[in-house]
């Protein structure tokens, strides 16, 4: 189904011709009309690694690894001039570029075309040995020819020449996976998936068998899922466009995920996943929860997949069918279940996914891919999120020194997990920012955490090293064994507070006796359930500190 649908959607987009696709052209080589040669012109087009690869155009391509396959009139310097570099066989090259003239006259016999003539003219004369080359010239750099000041690879005669040459109709024909007619299946499919992270930049397989144990039925390479010529470059280009396109990928660690729909859509997944604006998630909500069907485009089917690289070829992670008024419901509900408060007590913009996933490690290169392909699933998909996540974050929590403990990314996250449990969105609201008449044992007891932390740093500001630094994961895991000591502890704190600054004093006195008056006993152990609450309690009542800055006296901060 995967394969079907990118050749469908292939039938939206300008193709370029059979066989042919983006290359980086580093050099054309200038003849007359009668083959002669006027000069080598460099072109020029974006660095890749900080190297001038060439001007990006359509040209002649076909699936290479170790055989000699010439490309027609548009290859590097060892096929088209017979020049070698210092790790090159001379023999092999020579071999290369007999291969590469042979094909060019077999096109110039054919199509009868001026343009190919002249340049297979200038190829019977060329001397590599003699030959006067620019100074910076590659022989791995891609060259091509210009006659007249016209490109023959741009010529219709001779584009349909290479697409008759590069799909061989001999062969046992068989029905086609993808469009059902009965052809010849392509034995290696002629177009490689590049872009995908990890992969090899030259592009990889998505379809391919390479020993005896992946094959089936005696039959090798591509041909154990039979697809013609046509449908196996259709998919392949179908997917190549998709990892161009910004508005149609995203990538999230080792995988790239891809989005399109069967008819034509201006609606966005990759950027309002990766970088949400307020004014797009505040649209679609409107959308979703006022009933406008218009804009949800109920029956445009949707379709997403995960690709990763996996030994030289292409693995696919994940696939997703449905349709696209239900992605928007459940973005919609993702956005919704993850509204969470600012550090500061505002209201805080939605987040990305990455930004999410990437609240589980200490590290970027320590996200495993299925933590972010867990988040995608279910905001496209709706339905649950996995308890693992809800460890993970919490671990992560436990495990920070010297950074917050409960970042708002992984609050967020924490409230995603919870709430995903429940079909009620009016929880989502319940818990965006302090609830006061919340009366979870768990979540009282984070709240009291903030608050005795609020009381130290305003005993002693400037502080180094806080009661949260040195007792979060035992208050948050078993608070019966932690908390009689921490609010003897804050006594002495309170006291300096009453001479020195009552107002705070008053503050922080009602804060606990708050929170106090609805605890009564500590929970001597907290599930994993209840210490996602229990964190919850601290980021609200941590931020619900922060909100105001100012105390009942002299404007002083309350925050730690």
């Amino acid at each position: 189904m995967l394969l079907e649908s990118l050749r469908e959607y292939s039938t939206r987009l300008d193709l370029p011709p059979v066989m042919y696709v983006k290359t980086p052209i580093r050099w054309f080589i200038d003849l007359d009309s009668q083959g002669n040669l006027l000069g080598f012109v460099s072109a020029t087009g974006p660095e890749t690694r900080g190297k001038d690869r060439g001007k990006i155009m359509y040209a002649p391509n076909i699936v290479r690894s170790s055989g000699v396959k010439p490309k027609l009139l548009a290859d590097k310097g060892d096929y088209v001039l017979g020049l070698s570099d210092e790790k090159s066989k001379p023999e092999r090259v020579k071999e290369c570029h007999r291969a590469f003239i042979d094909l060019v006259r077999q096109c110039a016999i054919s199509t009868g075309n001026k343009s190919v003539q002249a340049v297979l003219r200038f190829l019977e004369n060329w001397d590599p040995e003699g030959a006067r080359l620019p100074e910076d010239f590659n022989p791995g750099d891609n060259l091509t020819f210009r006659v007249d000041g016209r490109l023959p690879i741009e010529d219709p005669d001779v584009q349909s020449f290479w697409a008759d040459y590069t799909n061989p109709q001999e062969g046992e024909a068989t029905t086609c996976l993808l469009c059902g007619q009965l052809k010849t299946p392509a034995e290696r499919h002629p177009v490689k998936i590049k872009g995908i992270p990890g992969g090899q930049t030259s592009g990889m397989a998505l379809v391919s068998a390479n020993a005896a144990a992946f094959e089936s039925y005696g039959l090798q390479a591509s041909l154990i899922a039979p697809i013609c010529y046509d449908c196996a470059e259709r998919y392949g280009k179908a997917a190549n466009a998709l990892i161009e396109d910004d508005a149609t990928h995203l990538r999230l660690g080792s995988c790239i995920y891809l989005f399109w729909t069967r008819e034509p859509s201006n609606f966005s997944i990759a950027s309002l996943l990766s970088d949400p604006r307020p004014e797009d998630v505040k649209a679609l909500l409107a959308a979703v929860y006022t009933g406008r069907q218009a804009d949800l485009e109920d029956d445009n089917l949707f379709y997403a997949t995960a690709l990763s690289s996996s030994g030289g070829r292409v693995a696919v992670r994940d696939w997703l069918e449905t349709t696209l008024g239900d992605v928007k419901r459940n973005l919609g509900r993702y956005f919704a279940l993850q509204r969470l408060v600012d550090a500061g007590g505002r209201e805080g913009p939605p987040l990305g996914l990455f930004s999410l996933a990437l609240s589980t490690v200490r590290e970027p290169k320590d996200l495993p891919p299925a933590t972010p392909r867990a988040l995608l699933r279910f905001a496209l998909k709706g339905g649950a999120l996995p308890h693992w996540l809800l460890y993970e974050a919490i671990k992560r929590s436990r495990a920070e020194k010297e950074r917050e403990k409960i970042t708002r990314s992984r609050a967020a996250l924490i409230k995603l997990v919870l709430l995903s449990q429940k079909p009620n969105l009016a929880e989502g609201s319940a818990l965006e920012k302090l609830d006061t008449s919340n009366r979870n044992p768990a979540y009282l007891c984070g709240r009291l955490l903030a608050v005795l932390e609020g009381i130290q740093w305003s005993a002693l500001p400037g502080v180094k090293a806080t009661i949260v630094d040195r007792f979060y994961g035992t208050a948050s895991t078993a608070p019966a064994a932690v908390f009689s000591r921490l609010l003897r502890g804050s006594q002495s704190h309170l006291g300096k507070l009453r001479k020195e600054r009552p107002g705070l004093y008053y503050h922080w006195q009602q804060a606990l006796e708050s929170i106090l008056g609805n605890l009564s006993s500590f929970p001597p152990v907290l599930t994993l359930e209840e210490q996602g609450y229990f964190a919850l309690g601290y980021y609200h009542q941590r931020a619900a500190n922060r909100e105001g800055t100012n105390s009942k006296e002299d404007g002083e901060e309350t925050r730690p």
